[in-house]
């Protein structure tokens, strides 16, 4: 299948989701176009001759006040799927590209019969397309869509309280390449970022206020009273600001590491005795995920779809959003009991392997492709 996947070549889990999906059906003999502002990063050192990258141009005119982003990647879906003979839009993020692959159907005329599905990933649901000014453009978006997926049964829901689309969405849970991310994974030493008796704590995130970067200092700061400990943070975004000036009122500035943006978190990753993500709610939770292939036990919220991944108690510990210090206190007991930790560590490896394994769940995604195309067999 020619395949056109549409998403935002950032950091964050719909990025790196898209930018894998890519990867594995190209390995399967797929032919992948992915269209995006710039080239996903974690596509950035790979090659493969079956993947091909278009970027959509940011054009600006002095009328308007930004820049044209909807129309620009409208235009240039309509370019490739005719140049390309796309046999399929796969859109990641519902806004706005939902909408821009309407409008490329529409340019396209008698060729505009290419069936469109659309992933939804959480706050393109939760977080635009709840505000009023968005929600009626997002609404349009996904009843334009031929298919929709939610990366979890909280976030299928959520869209059918929001949108009042109930019934007509497939979950499909994100996934993880558990040979990349494996506890032996090379590349980082230890002893570069910690001592030999200090813990090491991680986060990695896009740094946005929903993760709750402010947390994760505050759990570790309660967490380095009991034990000597190190927080790695991997990422970077509007809170880092915030996170560093906490660290230093809580008097840990010395022990919080900024490593910035890091395309191989897979080497980093098995560093960690413990994964700490707090954040507001997450639709699903691909760090923690990746954390868990590591064989690191997550410390997350017990919100979202978050416990959809994280299986409290035997993968880790789910505490109630916000409620820093519990989640700090099962920090501790974990840290604490290095047979417990191991534990812990294996069973999230195992849970990995078992329902989130990317051998598993992207031959969902092209067996509904191959649905799709033969519904709309006649373009």
């Amino acid at each position: 299948m020619r395949i056109g996947i549409v998403c935002y070549p950032t950091y964050g889990g719909s990025g790196a989701v898209a930018t894998e999906m890519g990867r594995f059906l190209a390995r399967a003999g797929h032919t992948i176009h992915f269209i995006s502002l710039a080239r996903p990063f974690r596509l950035l050192s790979d090659f493969h001759e079956n993947i091909f990258h278009h970027e959509i141009g940011g054009e600006t005119y002095p009328l308007f006040p930004g820049q044209l982003y909807t129309i620009a990647a409208a235009v240039k879906i309509t370019e490739i799927v005719r140049h390309a003979g796309l046999d399929i839009l796969h859109l990641h993020y519902a806004l706005p590209h939902a909408i821009s692959a309407w409008l490329a159907r529409e340019m396209l005329g008698e060729r505009g019969n290419i069936p469109i599905l659309t992933t939804l990933h959480g706050t393109d649901i939760t977080l635009v397309g709840s505000k009023p000014s968005f929600h009626p453009a997002v609404k349009l978006g996904l009843d334009r869509s031929d298919r929709l997926t939610a990366v979890s049964r909280w976030l299928a829901d959520e869209t059918c309280k929001l949108f009042k689309l109930c019934g007509g969405i497939d979950v499909i849970p994100n996934f993880v390449d558990t040979s990349i991310f494996t506890p032996e994974r090379g590349g980082c030493t230890r002893k570069h970022y910690a001592a030999d008796d200090e813990k090491i704590l991680m986060h990695i995130s896009n740094f946005r206020p929903v993760k709750r970067l402010e947390d994760v200092v505050a759990i570790f700061a309660r967490v380095n009273e009991r034990m000597p400990s190190r927080l790695l943070l991997i990422g970077d975004g509007p809170d880092r600001e915030k996170a560093a000036i906490t660290a230093e009122k809580l008097g840990v500035g010395d022990r919080v590491l900024m490593l910035g943006k890091q395309p191989g978190v897979e080497h980093f990753l098995p560093l960690a005795d413990l994964f700490l993500l707090p954040s507001e709610g997450e639709s699903f939770g691909v760090a923690a995920l990746e954390a868990m292939a590591c064989g690191v036990p997550v410390i997350g919220v017990k919100a979202g779809g978050l416990p959809e991944v994280v299986a409290d108690g035997e993968s880790g510990a789910l505490r109630s959003p916000g409620d820093v210090e519990a989640m700090a206190a099962a920090a501790v007991e974990i840290l604490s009991d290095d047979g417990k930790k191991r534990e812990m560590g294996e069973a999230g490896r195992r849970r990995a392997m078992e329902k989130f394994e990317a051998g598993l769940i992207v031959p969902k995604y092209e067996a509904l492709y191959r649905e799709m195309i033969g519904e709309k067999s006649g373009y």
